[in-house]
Formats: C-alpha cells, sequence, structure tokens
C-alpha cells in the first residue's frame, strides 16, 4: 500500500510533468508507478484550467502503454457524469474520448453511451471535444452520433457551435460542407485545447479548418 509520502512525492511528480507538457514521460512513469492514472483522474473538475487538460491528455498516454491501469478508472469516470453524482466530473467526457484515441479496445463497449452524453447539456461540451478527438485517429468509430453534429452548429453556444464544427473536420457526415460553409462569418468565441496549450479563436476559424481537413480527403 502506497504510504502517504510516497503518494505526496508521485503527485508531485505528475504536476511537475503536467506543467512541462511532458506526456511521454507520464506514460513512462507508469512502469514504476501503477497509480499514475488514478493520480491523473483527480485533475478533471476545471475547464478553464489547463493543468487539468493535460490531466485529460495524459490520462490517454497513459491508456495508450498501461490499458489496465486506465480500465480501473472508467466506472468512475462514467459516475462523475452522472449529474446527480455532484461530483462534477466536467472533463470526465473529454478523458473518456482521449483514452479511446490512445486504446479503443478500453472504451468500446461502452461507445454507445457517447451518444447520450452528447445529448447531455451537462456533458455535450466536454463529448464533443473528446470525440473529435478520438474520430482524429478512430473516424469510423460511433458512426451515428456525426449526424448529429450538423444540428449542433446551430447551437446558441458558440463553444457548442466551434466543438462541432472542429469535429466535422475529422467525420463529414451528409450536408457537412454546406453547413460549414454558413458559419464562415460566425465569431462566437471558442477555447480548445489543442496541442498541449489553451488557445482562443472562433467558430468561424474552425469551420473554415474543418472544410480544407474535408477537401484534402476529398470530402
Amino acid at each position: 500500500m502506497m504510504t502517504l509520502n510516497r503518494r505526496r512525492a508521485l503527485r508531485e511528480q505528475i504536476v511537475a510533468l503536467l506543467r512541462a507538457g511532458d506526456f511521454p514521460a507520464l506514460a513512462a512513469l507508469g512502469d514504476q508507478e501503477s497509480q499514475v492514472a488514478q493520480q491523473l483522474s483527480s485533475y478533471l473538475f476545471n475547464p478553464g484550467d489547463l493543468l487539468h487538460w493535460r490531466a485529460v491528455e495524459g490520462l490517454g498516454w497513459v491508456a495508450g502503454a498501461h490499458p489496465q491501469q486506465v480500465r480501473k478508472l472508467i466506472s468512475r469516470l462514467l459516475y462523475q457524469l452522472n449529474e446527480d453524482s455532484g461530483s462534477f466530473g466536467w472533463l470526465a467526457a473529454a478523458a473518456l474520448g482521449e483514452i479511446g484515441r490512445h486504446q479503443l479496445p478500453v472504451v468500446e463497449e461502452i461507445l454507445p453511451m457517447f451518444y447520450g452524453f452528447l445529448e447531455q447539456d451537462f456533458t455535450r461540451v466536454s463529448m464533443l471535444w473528446g470525440l473529435g478527438r478520438l474520430w482524429e485517429v478512430h473516424p469510423r468509430a460511433l458512426p451515428e452520433a456525426a449526424p448529429l453534429l450538423l444540428d449542433f452548429l446551430a447551437d446558441p453556444d458558440p463553444q457548442v457551435r466551434g466543438l462541432a464544427a472542429w469535429c466535422l473536420g475529422r467525420v463529414a457526415p451528409r450536408g457537412a460542407k454546406e453547413a460549414l460553409e454558413s458559419l464562415l462569418g460566425d465569431d462566437g468565441p471558442v477555447e480548445l485545447y489543442d496541442q498541449g496549450e489553451m488557445r482562443r479563436t472562433a467558430v468561424g476559424p474552425l469551420a473554415q479548418a474543418a472544410l480544407e481537413k474535408i477537401s484534402r480527403h476529398g470530402g
């Protein structure tokens, strides 16, 4: 059993790696410590904090190297996505998508639940980001969710519109190009965690980037 001092030392080591954005080192740490994924899961509660987003990405890296560590956490992440849990695991849905990006078999059985998370206000934004990450590597996963993105392009929340557009650059259901073109002048603000950093952008540029990706893939 891990002592309090050892647990504190591990947490400090993980935080230092997250601050440095050193995800390969974080995955390698899992070779020596079996509690890395569990420690990372305690940083899923503040979507405005860069450290918490890096913890989401870190969970994906650990899943890729040590799926058994992350598999134990799936039930906890699902519980956090229950609005009645009171746990406010705002980034749990994003974490599930990121885990699937790196180790699809870990979440394959629960993929149908992702569709439900998209339909809930409480989990929609986090799940959109998670699906965007998942679809970037596994574009054929959960195809029934892709048409929902077209509906989200008309959502009153620019964060939802922007992330839906971002996702459409990875999967392109029928009608995606026309719908994205209608958003090119949309200057609604969007915050996006991407390539290890938080960046501020807008719906229009995300729609433009999605159209360029679709064109490159012959869409």
